[in-house]
């Protein structure tokens, strides 16, 4: 077995070697296979010395024979990292792995030639990702890091010095990618490094909540973010009991106004995983969700508010009688809304709410609270909603209350036709009003000959010409 001596005075190796952007050095070199035990980490070395010269993707037709030359050495050490049974790696292999990964990996992102169409409107979901024409070297450095972190045989106490904060912060940086191959890899690695590097956790929590800041804040502009709450949604349900007070304010803090950015519904799914997560942990915690997707409640966008209804649903799906008391008189006046609207999916999604057994429970404990909010934005719905399956599934939650309490459905309706006759009067009034106010305005301009007169009763003109 090579010693840490025998990869570090290699000839040619990274740390004597070439700068990584070298284009020298290119040579086929002999497989893992045809060498004895003793001299596969300085093999290993070599290898990865000529995997750390960087390839130029632009043009297709140049470097031909060196980059089939490094992908190959690519290969060859993906499979020696991956197999077992073979030499347990050093620390120095450690350092040169991590080397060689950072000189593929840690790169700028081309800027994205949508960005300046997403401020003018356009759907992000319609345009095709920019994808890394050097991906073929890169899905193999992606997969060489992978197995190198999965590995059983990687001790994380010694890689632990090599993979630290900072390179956790620069493959975080990689999750802005628009190639969905490079996020899903991230994505696994660093799920990866998350389980296996305990030490690292705090720090990769608190760096999944600064990116969520930065998006929410001031850019509104992250490819990563479904994947960042799909690792978070693990997380999350990995959390121990009770939770700890640093994981709810994240949830306040973070997860609640991701609802914010218009462009939620790419990442909607993750983040509703990460929301109920949360409540089924703790139920305590349903009051302070519900009321922040109440603060978030979209006003002109009914796509945004056909998702919030159907993540309201599951979050009261979770929700126990003393929370559902705390947010009832705010959540069902914004239900009541919904049910009036004139976008035919959002008052159709609302009224879904009363097929959920669990929330038909939670109701009927709480009619006479809940019924007064609802019933006059039911009987608007009976007599004027223009879609006839609204107007259906209308008549069918009013009969189901009708059912459930009639003195209390009977007063609620006597309240509601008192209502409208009083509205009524009161229009009446104010019509009456603008009569008399346009019958006085008629006599007063007669009274002065046919010439308009303002409020003083001067001439129109005569404090401008005074003022003049």
């Amino acid at each position: 077995m090579g010693s840490k001596q025998d990869l570090r005075h290699l000839p040619g190796s990274p740390v004597d070697g070439p700068p990584a952007n070298s284009s020298s050095g290119f040579e086929h070199l002999p497989s893992f296979k045809d060498v004895p035990s003793s001299e596969k980490l300085a093999l290993l070395g070599r290898k990865l010395k000529l995997c750390s010269v960087l390839s130029d993707f632009t043009d297709p037709s140049k470097n031909i024979k060196e980059k089939e030359v490094k992908r190959q050495a690519l290969v060859e050490t993906v499979d020696f990292i991956g197999s077992p049974g073979n030499i347990k790696l050093n620390e120095v292999a450690y350092e040169e792995i991590v080397k060689m990964v950072s000189v593929n990996l840690f790169r700028s992102l081309p800027p994205s030639p949508h960005s300046s169409s997403v401020s003018e409107g356009h759907d992000p979901e319609e345009e095709e990702p920019t994808m890394d024409p050097a991906w073929p070297h890169l899905s193999l450095v992606y997969e060489l890091l992978l197995r190198f972190v999965a590995s059983p045989d990687t001790d994380a106490k010694q890689a632990k010095r090599y993979i630290d904060h900072a390179f956790v912060l620069r493959l975080l940086d990689l999750f802005d990618s628009e190639d969905p191959r490079e996020r899903d890899y991230l994505k696994t690695i660093l799920h990866r490094i998350y389980g296996k590097f305990m030490v690292h956790r705090p720090f990769i929590r608190k760096a999944f909540n600064n990116i969520f800041y930065r998006f929410i804040f001031e850019t509104e502009k992250h490819n990563g973010i479904a994947e960042l709450l799909e690792i978070l949604g693990s997380i999350i349900n990995g959390f121990a009991l009770p939770l700890k007070e640093e994981h709810k304010l994240s949830l306040v803090r973070a997860l609640i106004p991701l609802h914010k950015p218009k462009c939620v519904t790419l990442y909607h799914q993750q983040l509703l995983y990460c929301i109920t997560q949360f409540v089924e942990k703790d139920m305590k915690l349903a009051d302070t969700v519900i009321r922040g997707l109440l603060k978030y409640w979209p006003i002109t966008n009914s796509q945004k508010e056909v998702l919030f209804l159907a993540e309201l649903e599951e979050v009261l799906e979770a929700t126990q009688a003393p929370e559902f008391q705390r947010c009832m008189l705010p959540l069902f006046r914004q239900v009541s809304r919904c049910l009036n609207s004139s976008h035919f999916q959002v008052a159709e999604r609302a009224l879904f709410l009363w097929n959920n057994d669990h929330i038909i429970s939670l109701v009927t404990q709480n009619r006479q609270t809940v019924l007064p909010l609802v019933f006059s934005a039911l009987e608007r719905n009976t007599r004027n909603h223009w879609n006839q399956t609204v107007h259906g599934l209308t008549v069918n939650v009013r009969k189901m209350f009708l059912e459930m309490d009639k003195d209390l459905f009977d007063e609620c309706q006597r309240k509601y036709l008192e209502e409208e006759e009083k509205s009524k009067g009161l229009e009446e009034k104010r019509e009456n009003n603008w009569k008399r106010l346009e019958a006085a305005a008629a006599s007063r301009v007669e009274a002065t000959g046919g010439s308009k007169t303002n409020t003083l009763g001067l001439p129109l003109g005569a404090i401008a010409v005074a003022g003049s």
